[in-house]
């Protein structure tokens, strides 16, 4: 296997892959809308999900950047993956995006217009669940144009700072993904893992009202330089030297369900399914986004088993 070139530290091996016959692409019903308070800033947020011609993808747009344009959602346009995925340069930014990405991808919306009048999403309750039922409300209808799909055919991994994240062959048509989650012995979190096949109906159910968590020590230096001041524990999963703060797990093993949230979102940056078994060990945003990177070169190049029309 060759050895792809990525950001200095971190070692991506690239298998072979195939394209494969894609299934039909969605867009929303209807427009919809979300309204609340961005986790990071604190400021007031309409978030509005609109339609979108096949093969558009997912774009970000700020209405209260002057003369801002779209901002597609794939790994090209990142620019920061420090806590959580930032995409766009400058003003025409929108940062925390990868609950937004992972509520799209779970339930298979593929061209969707989200449009912003803040710097990024509403927080919610640090969930997806609000966007998941949001986009229900609205609905799906199928596009003449086809997902572009890829499965690896042999194993690939991306490691970094002692983390690891890798994805192997499977047969079938869904993406696997296991998350071992482990912050050593003296961790108020204890280790945890999870295997879950990713599709709509499981997405629903298993991983969207898994929310965001913090080590306590991290969320008074995040509030010290300005980040989520307005946020209570009771708000968001902080985890103090005694355990949970002020609040309760939604599952036994929340804080590696919502790893596996991100790692979804985190990966619709390619732009198209993939078919696999996605393995990971204390990966986060900036390993994530790597492998995003590298399976989207993986797929510039691969040949197609199965070619179809773009249409019809």
């Amino acid at each position: 296997m060759n050895l792809l070139q990525t950001s200095p530290g971190t070692r991506v091996e690239a298998p072979a892959a195939r394209k494969l016959g894609p299934r039909r692409q969605r867009t929303l019903a209807q427009p919809a809308e979300v309204l609340g308070t961005g986790m990071v800033t604190g400021s007031k947020i309409r978030l509005r999900f609109l339609p979108a011609a096949p093969d558009s993808g997912v774009a970000f747009i700020r209405t209260d950047v002057p003369s801002s344009t779209p901002i597609p959602a794939r790994a090209e346009s990142v620019t920061g993956t420090a806590r959580r995925t930032t995409l766009g340069f400058g003003q025409n930014q929108v940062t925390l995006v990868e609950h937004v990405l992972a509520a799209l991808a779970g339930m298979r919306v593929d061209n969707c217009l989200v449009e912003l009048n803040g710097p990024e999403p509403p927080g919610l309750d640090g969930s997806a669940e609000g966007y998941v039922d949001t986009l229900l409300a609205a609905g799906t209808i199928l596009q003449a144009s086809r997902r572009p799909r890829l499965s690896v055919a042999e194993p690939m991994s991306v490691t970094q700072n002692g983390a690891t994240l890798s994805i192997y062959p499977r047969e079938g048509d869904d993406l696997l993904i296991s998350y071992l989650l482990d912050y050593g012995p003296y961790s108020p979190i204890a280790p945890q893992s999870l295997t879950l096949l990713i599709n709509p109906d499981r997405f629903r159910r298993d991983l969207a009202r898994c929310r965001t968590y913090v080590l306590e020590h991290e969320a008074l230096e995040l509030q010290r330089q300005g980040i989520g001041r307005h946020l209570k524990p009771s708000e968001i999963l902080v985890f103090g030297p005694k355990g949970l703060i002020e609040n309760k797990l939604r599952f036994s093993d929340e804080p590696a369900r919502h790893k596996i949230l991100d790692l979804v979102g985190d990966l619709a940056l390619c732009g198209f399914d993939l078919v696999g078994h996605v393995v990971a060990y204390r990966s986060g945003h900036p390993l994530n986004v790597e492998l995003a990177r590298a399976l989207t070169r993986v797929y510039q190049t691969a040949p197609a088993a199965h070619r179809e029309s773009r249409r019809g």
